[in-house]
C-alpha cells in the first residue's frame, strides 16, 4: 500500500497499557475532526470506525480519492450535523492510516511487523479516552459506531461509562461468534500463504497483496445479502456473450470480488488487518465481567440506541437484542430499532433513510 499520509495526530503523553499485559510507548493516534468544539466541551461526538475504515469518515480520502465513508451522515445540516456538533473520527491502534500499528516504527528504528503486541477493542478505546483526555474533552455528546465501530462504543460504555452520555451502537455484537471468527481465520491465512507475506516483515519489499485480496474478497461477501447480490448480479455474465470455459472472471459477481480485492490492497496494510480482525475476534464483553453481560453495563447513566438491519446475517437483529436485553437488565435506559434493507450488514453505510431519522432523533 502507498505511505500513510499526514492527518491530525496527538501522541500519547504516557505509555498505553494493553490487555495482554504488555505496553506501548509513543503511541501516535491519527484523527480527523469536522464542527468546532463549544466553549462546554459539551459536544463532542465521537465517531468510531469498523475493520477497513480509517479516519476519513467525511473527508476524501487521501490514496484513493473517494469521499468520506461517512460523508452522506457527517456535517453540516446531515443527521450527525456539524453545525452542532465537533465530530472526531480516530484511526484505531494496529491499523496503518496514521495511528501506531505493525507498519510503525519499532523503538530500534525498524517497523514493528510481527512484533506488535497483539491488542483488543478495549484496547483501542483505552488509547480513544487518552486521546481525548489531550484534547481536554471529559465527556462525549455521543458515541457511535457500527460494526467494529459499535464494538468500540459498546466497549467505551462499558469500561468507561463516565466518559458518553449517549451511545449509539450500529450492526453490531457484544461478542463474536464462531461463524465470525471462522470468516477471520480464513481471510487471515490467505495473507499468511501468500510468499510475500515473509512472516510480516515485507516492508521494503513486495506486500502480500494477492493473500489480501483474497481475504478482503471472502469477508466482503459477508458484508452483503443474498438478495442485494442477485438483484445488483444475478447470474449475469461479465462482457461476454457466453461462458468461457476458463477461470477468468465468466460472472459480474466474480469481477467486482476481484476488483474490491484489488482496490483494497492499495489502501491497506496486511498485517494492520491480521492484527484488527484478532482484536475482533477477541472481543466477549459479558467475558469481560465474569460471563454476564448486563454486569457490564451496571450502574451506567448513559443512554443507549441499538439499531440493526433484517438483511445483515454477519451480525444479525439477535444479536442486538441481546444487547438491549442485557442493558434492561442492568436499568439502562435503551431504544432498540431493526430496519430493513437489502443491503446487508453495509447497510449503515448505505442509503437507508430510516437510520438518518433514527441518528437525527437521537442526537437530539
Amino acid at each position: 500500500m502507498a505511505a500513510s499520509p499526514a492527518s491530525k495526530s496527538v501522541t500519547l503523553a504516557a505509555d498505553l497499557p494493553l490487555d495482554s499485559g504488555q505496553s506501548l510507548a509513543g503511541v501516535e493516534i491519527a484523527y480527523e475532526a469536522y464542527g468546532e468544539l463549544n466553549v462546554e466541551r459539551s459536544n463532542a461526538v465521537l465517531v468510531c470506525h469498523a475493520l477497513t475504515g480509517d479516519q476519513y469518515a467525511a473527508s476524501d480520502h487521501p490514496i484513493t480519492g473517494k469521499p468520506g465513508w461517512w460523508e452522506r451522515m457527517v456535517g453540516p445540516g446531515k443527521p450527525i450535523d456539524t453545525d452542532r456538533f465537533h465530530v472526531i473520527c480516530a484511526n484505531v491502534i494496529g491499523s496503518c492510516m496514521g495511528s501506531t500499528g505493525p507498519a510503525s516504527l519499532a523503538p530500534d528504528g525498524a517497523p514493528y511487523a510481527m512484533r506488535f503486541p497483539v491488542i483488543t477493542i478495549r484496547d483501542m478505546v483505552r488509547a480513544q479516552m487518552a486521546m481525548l483526555d489531550q484534547l481536554g474533552i471529559e465527556q462525549l455528546h455521543t458515541v457511535i459506531g457500527g460494526s467494529m465501530g459499535g464494538m468500540q462504543a459498546l466497549s467505551l460504555a462499558a469500561n468507561f461509562p463516565e466518559r458518553a452520555a449517549r451511545v449509539l451502537v450500529i450492526a453490531a455484537t457484544a461478542r463474536h461468534s464462531a461463524q465470525n471468527i471462522a470468516f477471520h481465520e480464513v481471510g487471515r491465512q490467505a495473507i499468511m500463504a501468500d510468499p510475500n507475506w515473509k512472516d510480516g516483515d515485507y516492508y521494503g519489499g513486495a506486500s502480500p497483496d494477492n493473500g489480501l485480496a483474497v481475504a478482503r474478497m471472502a469477508a466482503h461477501i459477508t458484508y452483503l445479502s443474498e438478495e442485494g447480490l442477485t438483484e445488483k448480479f444475478g447470474r449475469r455474465l461479465q462482457n461476454r456473450e457466453s461462458k468461457s470455459f476458463g477461470f477468468d472472471a465468466d460472472f459480474q459477481v466474480e469481477s467486482y470480488l476481484r476488483y474490491q480485492g484489488s482496490g483494497f490492497t492499495q489502501r491497506f496494510d496486511a498485517n494492520s488487518y491480521l492484527y484488527i480482525t484478532r482484536a475482533m475476534d477477541y472481543f466477549d464483553l459479558a467475558e469481560e465481567r465474569g460471563g454476564l453481560l448486563a454486569d457490564a453495563f451496571a450502574g451506567t447513566k448513559a443512554r443507549f440506541c441499538l439499531v440493526s438491519f433484517d438483511s445483515d446475517w454477519l451480525y444479525p437483529t439477535a444479536e442486538s437484542r441481546h444487547i438491549v436485553h442485557a442493558l434492561n437488565a442492568a436499568g439502562a435506559p435503551v431504544s432498540f430499532v431493526e430496519l430493513s434493507a437489502p443491503f446487508g450488514h453495509d447497510s449503515f453505510l448505505l442509503e437507508v433513510p430510516a437510520l438518518d431519522r433514527v441518528i437525527k432523533g437521537f442526537l437530539e
